[in-house]
């Protein structure tokens, strides 16, 4: 009897200690407002042995947070939960949307997901030709304290290893002097050979050498080589991977194909191009609606955006100055493919016996496959590309625009917080007065606005540069280096190549196909001399433009900075050295957003045409929905769904490019011809009469 009762006790016992070994974790779900990603899910752990670990599958949640904020409302999330003797939970937790912008949020946020799947595809890691893991074969150790803004030098006081030797990590390595910050016994962050950076003695980081403000990674001390090369993770654990998207390699390597067969039109052709935008070859008499130069300025208005000041900024960011030249030879190259698809605008366009003018890749890629015998998928691509035509302009090249303006204006002029529905009210009356006309007005206006905006934006950028000009050395050292021999942190070399490729290739557009649409309506009797106008914007948008962000960022040191948005960090950039041009900014952001918004709408009005018919009233009926889209793209956030708008522009280019690819052969005929009668005095000049 007393055996069987101790036998039960003993398996009470058993089974109390095993229930108090099994984790229980209750999650809390936290929809703390109705703006969109902003949800939290905090979760609370008993049982097991401490401490905890938690694999978030959101990647920015440290493996130690029993806490992740700045989630997708409606979304499901996954965490696995640990504790020190190995036992694991798996939980999923989905906070719940509430607000009809959060419902749609969520609802696109898959649909994103999935697009990026596509567009993002790594082909080159898919078969195996490179690992895409991030590796770093050593641990750089950085002035503990270090800010981009320091005021405070930065000595290294004492070594307490010597170099070249073994150290473990926590072991203590150096004494540094901070200025007013006071002494610290820095302590190894990894294990592996020392390198002493610096000597005993000497001068770490000082704030008034500029060469030490402008250098990547200024304030590292040492190095310690790991024993074996090591994955770099993110903070939930996942390793970080630097992939070589599939649609920045279908743009570059169209844009390369273009540039040789055309036999680097895009260097020979560039001073008759300009002879083109300043008149010298405009033919009164030809058929057109529009100048040489106001299909210019319509076509760089749509460019020329946010991109060039928060995207570069956040390219820079990532990685780092050597993104620059990646950036500038990207854009060089895409003037080869704006010259291709722009003179095919103009050759397969329609004009109507009221001289409306119809025209852009959905003509060529119609008819001109037709020509070829691929009239099937002539009329598969044509189609396809005025769907994400109409959804881009919409999204990317609408609601975008709007959305960031206004957070960019409210910023600045404080009475405008909250005020996002009076904002679009005011935004969507001043681009319709503009719409409304057609593309004559649209041309007009851009014709004004683009050169005073970018004539502000450029130099205040030379001013910048000027003012600081003794770093000149440095800066463009940092972009050369960062170039060719970046860090493991910036990606290393195939990580910065595509950061630069990619920001060039998503701002200038080139190979998308939308500025043909611009561009047929010029007044001209050749086709290619519309070509050559073309291939001018890549070189504003990115080679001038988006460098000179570049580089005011560079000069000032700006891009060391970490935790600051694209927009904010080109703010600081230039309110560094001009106190009040962060007015000028927002102002000259203001109008960069409205000159797109204004182009893109004859974009996607030709695209409407071309699906639902030419009637005017068919156009009128796109104009009054896209001018509601611009209140709703300044009254709320919408996450999500602009994401998928904008990858619908870079979906264009599939469509587009396939069809440069056919009828390349014709282009570089039609050159061959326009250079023969150009050189033979055929052409109209205005000089000749």
């Amino acid at each position: 009897m007393i055996y069987r009762n101790l036998l039960v006790l003993f398996s009470f016992l058993l089974g109390f200690a095993n229930y108090a070994q099994e984790l229980k974790v209750t999650p809390k779900a936290i929809n703390p407002s109705d703006e969109i990603n902003d949800g939290q899910i905090e979760l609370k752990v008993t049982g097991g042995e401490t401490p905890y670990s938690y694999k978030w599958s959101n990647q920015e949640t440290p493996l130690s947070s029993s806490v992740s904020s700045g989630l997708v409302e409606g979304n499901p999330y996954t965490i696995i939960v640990s504790d020190a003797s190995g036992l694991s939970k798996t939980v999923s937790v989905e906070i719940p949307a509430e607000s009809i912008t959060e419902h749609f949020n969520s609802t696109f946020k898959p649909i994103v997901d999935q697009m990026g799947s596509v567009l993002f595809w790594d082909p080159f890691a898919a078969i195996g030709i490179y690992d895409p893991v991030v590796y770093a074969n050593k641990k750089i150790m950085f002035a503990p304290g270090w800010s981009a803004e320091t005021t405070n030098k930065f000595v290294l006081k004492k070594w307490l290893v010597e170099k070249n030797t073994h150290v473990d990590q926590g072991q203590a390595i150096a004494v540094i002097s901070r200025g007013d910050l006071g002494d610290v016994t820095v302590k190894a962050e990894a294990s592996g050979k020392i390198k002493h950076l610096v000597d005993e003695g000497s001068s770490i980081f000082n704030p008034e050498n500029p060469e030490d403000v402008i250098q990547q990674n200024a304030h590292k001390f040492a190095s310690i080589v790991y024993d074996e090369p090591v994955a770099l993770l993110h903070p939930n654990g996942d390793q970080q991977t630097k992939g070589i998207p599939f649609i920045v390699v279908w743009l570059i390597l169209g844009a390369a194909f273009f540039t040789f067969r055309m036999g680097f039109i895009n260097v020979r052709g560039f001073k008759h191009a300009l002879q083109l935008a300043k008149g010298k070859f405009d033919d009164p008499k030809a058929p057109g609606r529009i100048t040489h130069f106001q299909a210019l300025s319509t076509a760089v208005s749509a460019t020329v955006g946010l991109g060039n000041i928060a995207g570069v900024a956040v390219a820079i960011s990532l990685g780092g100055a050597g993104a620059t030249f990646w950036m500038i030879l990207a854009g060089l190259l895409g003037m080869s493919s704006k010259f291709v698809e722009c003179t095919l605008g103009v050759k397969y366009r329609f004009i109507n016996k009221e001289g409306r003018i119809f025209g852009g890749p959905m003509n060529y890629l119609r008819y001109g496959l037709e020509k070829k015998n691929l009239s099937k998928l002539g009329k598969f691509l044509a189609g396809l590309f005025a769907i994400l035509a109409i959804g881009a302009s919409f999204g990317g090249g609408n609601m975008f625009q709007a959305n960031q303006s206004f957070a960019i204006l409210s910023e600045q002029i404080p009475f405008l917080q909250g005020n996002g529905f009076a904002f679009g009210v005011f935004l969507a009356v001043l681009v319709g007065v503009v719409i409304i006309g057609g593309i004559n007005s649209i041309a007009n206006v851009t014709g004004k606005v683009v050169p005073v905006m970018a004539a502000v934006y450029v130099l205040g950028a030379l001013v910048v540069i000027g003012i600081n000009i003794g770093n000149i050395g440095p800066a463009f050292s940092a972009i050369i280096d960062g170039a060719f021999s970046p860090s493991a942190l910036k990606g290393g070399f195939i990580g910065v190549l595509i950061v630069g490729f990619q920001r060039a290739a998503f701002s200038n557009e080139a190979g998308v196909g939308s500025a043909a649409i611009a561009h047929s309506a010029a007044k001209t009797n050749h086709p290619p001399s519309e070509g050559f106008v073309a291939l001018l914007e890549p070189f504003i948008d990115t080679v001038v433009v988006c460098t000179l962000t570049a580089l005011v960022l560079i000069f000032t040191g700006m891009h060391e900075v970490e935790g600051v948005s694209g927009v904010e960090l080109t703010t600081n950039a230039f309110g560094s050295v001009i106190s009040w041009f962060p007015y000028v900014l927002a102002l000259a952001v203001f109008l960069f957003a409205f000159s797109t918004m204004i182009s893109w709408s004859y974009y996607g009005m030709r695209a409407w045409s071309y699906v639902f018919g030419r009637g005017k009233k068919t156009e009128l009926a796109y104009k009054i929905l896209f001018l509601l889209f611009v209140i709703l793209g300044a009254s709320v956030s919408l996450g999500a769904v602009l994401d998928f708008s904008d990858m619908m522009i870079l979906a264009m280019s599939f469509p587009n490019i396939i069809g440069l690819y056919i009828l390349s052969g014709e282009v570089r005929k039609d050159l061959r011809n326009y250079v023969a009668d150009l050189k033979a005095g055929k052409l109209f000049s205005r000089e000749a009469r």
